[in-house]
């Protein structure tokens, strides 16, 4: 497995996986506007996560 990151011209980060001959490419997204920070929507998903399972 191959993992590289580089960023694009606006030093968004790109971020490549190689699983066998596929290679996958993630542009993460931010909201602006968004009020949730990045651990409260974590756990948010978490536990909507275990309720689903049960």
């Amino acid at each position: 497995m191959n993992n590289d990151n580089d960023t694009n011209s606006n030093e968004t980060p790109i971020f490549k996986k190689q699983i066998g001959n596929t290679v996958y490419i993630v542009t993460p997204y931010f909201s602006k506007t968004s009020k949730e920070t990045m651990s409260d929507k974590i756990i948010r998903l978490i536990k909507k996560d275990l309720e689903s399972n049960k």
